[in-house]
């Protein structure tokens, strides 16, 4: 190109490889040049790194490029410039530093298998040759230019633009003395020339509060982790024979402070870790806390997967509630979501103007229902960007596992899809065969890197062996959320008591599958929205009946094989419908009846964690034995839960609101049952009626057994019993 065209090439914006024009380069006559773009500068110096004069450099176009020869050959050289509104500064220059990235990186990066990607893209905080500042690089293989701007180059995309490696489609340059907490985006032309609007960073660390937009540089290594016991240990508190017990939190409105205002991530390290403790759980799961523009997205919509949400803090803020929560003995699960993304201009949608991450065709790149578009699963960069992102928050947030979000979504090609509205597989099928070796790929790399991590699945079909390795044939998921045991017992519960009896199956069905996968039980926050009221509110009967209810639910879901999940709010039996943009109502606590609920949950807890045979084998045919499933006349069901060792603990649920007297019931063994957990205490709002603490086992034979218990069963209650032995 020749020298007049470079130099309006510069000034546009518009060189396809700047770095061959700018910085330091030999003349036709071999000797060193120096030629630099400073819109403002009225006149520049080049010195060398001892401050000694080199040469000044003459303006060659108005909009500030400047060139001319220098004495010596001097790559540490640096520019001197005075300024047309008065100053004078020493800076350095961007386009006299080589590549940041080596041939390994970007020989990986082109493959698609970089497992810690975003050590590579994104701005990082670094140091060349004594001079700090921070590289930036963003993958966007069909941009004709791509340029950082931010508040260090008045946002403007002619001062540093980007040096491309063609063979992998990445960007990168390193920018001197740009600091900690700058903002910054990415300014990229399209092939036509197009200028696109500004784009985040797609691995930015921290993102600008929203309605801001911009990505913020931060130094990812700076926080001391104080978790390292629970770290050591935690392959334990998530194996299948742990109790798991989850406490689902959106951040935003567990509690708000004066004025309606979140608490902090430091505020909730404060305040909610100590309630979760005292509690009894033994994980919290967060809806997604990765950067969103839509507060009623709830976080399912992300823009920065890569950065903590800045509505309650900074990255560092965040690690220290994890931290705190570990320190508390107390597991964290964050929702993750590798189904989709939303459209706003800055994200990653249309990135380099063409569609990147998504796929081109609407019929299989764009959720119609929730407006949003759907990741390229056939992209080896796509699938990279997505499983580093994965062992992201694994590696550097100590999250110890992932709850995959709509799952569904992705499995199916015809999901929420009308005729005509979807693309078949090669087969014909439905399956996405590209999002099942997606999903496997990335469920044996989390394992292999993280093998006391989890995965978990929402997936709301009967796709077979979700949380089955990948070797069988399954997806490689270690848990999966049994939904339809939430729909089955929710509309049991649904109904007044006086019907229960012609829908008996709704409560017993769910034992047919219980062990074809590793189950969750889930009462979560998409129970509670949508018009869908509060748990409390789907209960029938009087106010007794319908907490009476709501203790009974709880007790039965507890007794019943898979791990627990119940969504903030439910454990003090929460009145009203979640609402994100408000607090939970706390309030209610001043009440006996919530009271009471909280009392039951909170014990419940405990005695899940402390009794093996609630927890140990809940995915094997051995941990559960039905006593009677049959008494739908009574609305009546017992079954046994048993530890590997053998001892079991009894569960009777009555679904009715009548006090059955000498109810007879199979039992094990003979001796003393004591009554472990009454949901009819009083303690928790009930009526008192039960069993005075225990029970003695008579040699008359029932349901196949030939001991049996005389019990009295409260009205819409659950006892649990053990051997007392």
């Amino acid at each position: 190109m020749k020298f007049d065209d470079a130099v309006r090439a510069i000034v546009a914006g518009d060189h396809p490889d700047p770095f061959s024009f700018l910085g330091m380069h030999r003349d036709a006559k071999g000797g060193p040049v120096v030629r630099t773009f400073l819109p403002g500068a009225e006149s520049v110096e080049v010195v060398s790194r001892a401050g000694r004069p080199l040469g000044k450099l003459r303006q060659v176009h108005p909009d500030g490029l400047f060139a001319g020869p220098v004495e010596e050959e001097d790559r540490g050289y640096r520019l001197r410039v005075s300024y047309e509104e008065g100053g004078e500064l020493e800076l350095e220059d961007a386009y006299r530093f080589g590549p940041t990235l080596g041939e390994l990186d970007v020989y990986l990066l082109g493959e698609g298998s970089h497992l810690r990607l975003y050590e590579k893209l994104g701005a990082h905080l670094t140091e060349i040759g004594g001079v700090r500042g921070v590289r930036f690089a963003v993958w966007a293989p069909n941009a004709r230019r791509v340029s950082v701007v931010g508040d260090f180059n008045a946002w403007d995309g002619r001062r540093h633009a980007m040096r491309l490696h063609p063979g992998v489609g990445v960007w990168e340059i390193f920018i001197p003395g740009v600091e900690e907490g700058a903002l910054y985006k990415y300014e990229i032309k399209g092939k036509s020339g197009e200028l696109l609007p500004l784009k985040a960073d797609p691995c930015g660390f921290r993102a600008e509060r929203p309605p801001g937009t911009a990505s913020i540089v931060h130094d990812l290594s700076r926080y001391e982790w104080g978790d390292g016991e629970w770290m050591a240990g935690r392959a334990g508190r998530n194996a299948l024979d742990a109790p798991i017990a989850i406490y689902e939190v959106h951040l935003g409105s567990w509690r708000r402070k004066e004025g309606n205002r979140y608490l902090t991530y430091r505020e909730l390290a404060e305040e909610l870790v100590p309630y979760v403790r005292e509690m009894g759980y033994t994980h919290v799961e967060f809806l997604p806390p990765t950067e969103h523009p839509f507060d009623g997205s709830w976080g399912y919509q992300p823009v920065g997967l890569f950065a903590p949400t800045s509505r309650f803090g900074t990255p560092d803020d965040f690690k220290y509630l994890v931290d705190s929560l570990h320190r508390a003995e107390i597991g964290v699960i964050v929702d993750w979501v590798p189904a989709h993304f939303p459209e706003d201009p800055h994200g990653l949608g249309y990135f380099d103007g063409t569609h990147l991450y998504e796929h081109a065709d609407p019929r299989r790149g764009r959720h119609m229902d929730w407006g949003t578009l759907v990741f390229n699963y056939g992209r080896n960069e796509v699938r990279n960007y997505l499983i580093s992102n994965a062992l992201f928050w694994l590696s550097e947030y100590h999250i110890d596992a992932l709850r995959v979000d709509a799952v569904a979504s992705m499995l199916y090609l015809d999901y929420s899809r009308g005729e005509g509205e979807w693309v078949p597989n090669e087969y014909g099928g439905n399956e996405d065969l590209e999002a099942v070796a997606f999903i496997r790929r990335l469920n044996e790399l989390v394992y292999e890197q993280h093998p006391d991590a989890a995965t978990i699945a929402e997936e709301s079909t009967a796709w077979p062996m979700v949380s089955r390795p990948t070797y069988l044939g399954g997806l490689g998921f270690g848990y999966k959320w049994n939904m339809g045991w939430m729909h089955d017992t929710l509309e049991y519960m649904s109904r007044d008591p006086i019907h229960r009896s012609y829908h008996h199956d709704r409560l017993t069905f769910g034992l047919i599958y219980a062990f074809n996968e590793n189950f969750i039980l889930p009462l979560s926050h998409d129970e509670v929205v949508h018009g869908k009221g509060s748990l409390i509110g789907k209960m029938p009967g009087d106010e007794w009946q319908r907490f009476a209810n709501l203790r009974l639910y709880y007790a039965f879901m507890y007794g019943h094989p898979g791990k627990q999940l119940l969504f903030m709010g439910g454990e003090f039996a929460q009145s009203s419908e979640w609402d994100h943009d408000r607090s939970l109502d706390w309030h209610l606590l001043e009440h006996p009846n919530h009271r009471g609920v909280q009392a039951l949950v909170r014990d419940l807890n405990e005695l899940y964690r402390t009794e093996p045979a609630l927890h140990e084998q809940d995915f094997v045919p051995e941990g559960f034995e039905w006593v009677d499933a049959s008494d739908s006349a009574n609305s009546v069901i017992s079954f046994l839960r048993k530890s590997r060792s053998g001892d079991p603990v009894l569960i009777v649920c009555n679904f009715t609101p009548v006090v059955r007297h000498g109810y007879r019931v199979g039992a094990p063994a003979g001796g003393c049952y004591a009554e472990l957990l009454n949901t009819d205490a009083g303690e928790y709002g009930g009526s008192g009626v039960g069993n005075g603490g225990g029970v003695e086992a008579e040699a008359v034979p029932a349901h196949g057994r030939p001991y049996s218990l005389e019990l009295t069963l409260p009205p819409l209650g659950a006892l649990f019993l053990k051997p007392a032995g």
